[in-house]
């Protein structure tokens, strides 16, 4: 029988096969191919689970596991996790979301938020498409404006915030920005608001970077897009369930809005819902519009990053079951 710790790793995760023989040093590990296998009685004795997104790791599961220990996960936000229920039984979980050190040295969420302003402003993928159907003409897809004649907007100037205000600057864009736990501009040459409301009305582009919080829910609703610019853009990578769906259509619909970029969708962490993403109303608008881009959150989806953020979880792992182990 083995010594080490019992681990559960789902294939879902697609671990770099380095992580996977780090765990395997480490720990007695089973692999399942997602939380629809867990067996009861392999349950009982697990010191440490990963909980991937898409399934809700619930006070039920944590009551089939007596001797767990740990819960990890290698993301920034837990929204698949109920971390009331992990406290309540002295279950500590683990995330990316206090590791700003080492955050700061993954980068691709905001290279990709400053991919998906260009894409949309450029429509790049119309372009791309007009060339493959033999056609070789600039006029049908001229953006309305240069990026340094428009204001950036950012909500939220955390790590992916503030490096996106550094590209927002380097463009030579006025950037502007609304977070109201962040006093003092830590970008020189961007400046503060003091409201939402105030932020869109300033801004021809507004960027999310904002955790998901049931304040943060449907923050962006009619009444916000009301306040928007006409003919402005939005861009998100952070969650999609901070924007109102029925409300950014509609803001799209009329004009308001002149296009949108998106990483993310409301609803993508229920189960299932790769089956039926095509009927998602963002997806379907987007099937026959021009001015949404949609992408299947794929932020921080760069291999290097993958790797780093894995392994540091497993270290992460690791180093609290010591902690624990010596008290």
């Amino acid at each position: 029988m083995s010594s080490k710790p019992k681990l559960i790793y789902y294939r879902m995760l697609n671990f770099q096969q380095d992580n996977m023989d780090l765990l395997k040093e480490n720990f007695d590990v089973i692999v399942l191919d997602d939380p629809t296998q867990d067996d009861d009685i392999e349950l009982l004795d697990v010191v440490v689970s990963f909980a991937p997104l898409g399934f809700y790791f619930n006070a039920e599961k944590m009551d089939r596991m007596p001797a767990l220990r740990i819960i990890a996960s290698n993301t920034t936000s837990v929204p698949h996790i109920d971390e009331a229920a992990a406290k309540e039984r002295g279950i500590k979980v683990i995330s990316l979301r206090e590791e700003l050190a080492f955050l700061r040295t993954i980068t691709p969420t905001a290279e990709l938020t400053w991919g998906l302003m260009l894409t949309m402003m450029r429509n790049i993928p119309g372009a791309f498409r007009s060339v493959l159907d033999g056609q070789w003409s600039r006029w049908p897809f001229g953006a309305p404006r240069m990026l340094s004649r428009m204001t950036l907007g950012l909500v939220g100037i955390g790590r992916i915030g503030e490096i996106v205000a550094r590209y927002g600057v380097a463009f030579g864009m006025p950037v502007y920005y609304y977070d109201p736990y962040v006093e003092i501009p830590p970008v020189e040459g961007v400046s503060k608001v003091d409201s939402l409301e105030e932020l869109v009305s300033l801004s021809d582009v507004v960027s999310l970077h904002l955790h998901l919080t049931d304040e943060t829910r449907n923050l962006f609703n009619a009444a916000l897009f009301d306040k928007f610019r006409e003919g402005s853009y939005l861009i998100n990578t952070s969650r999609g369930a901070i924007v109102e769906t029925a409300a950014m259509l509609a803001a799209l619909e009329s004009g308001r809005l002149a296009g949108a970029a998106i990483d993310v969708l409301d609803d993508e962490f229920e189960q299932g819902f790769n089956k039926s993403v095509k009927e998602h109303p963002l997806v379907r608008y987007a099937a026959t519009h021009d001015n949404l881009v949609i992408t299947p959150h794929i932020a921080g989806s760069t291999v290097d990053a993958w790797h780093l953020t894995q392994k540091h979880t497993i270290k992460r792992a690791l180093e609290e079951l010591a902690k624990m182990e010596v008290a």
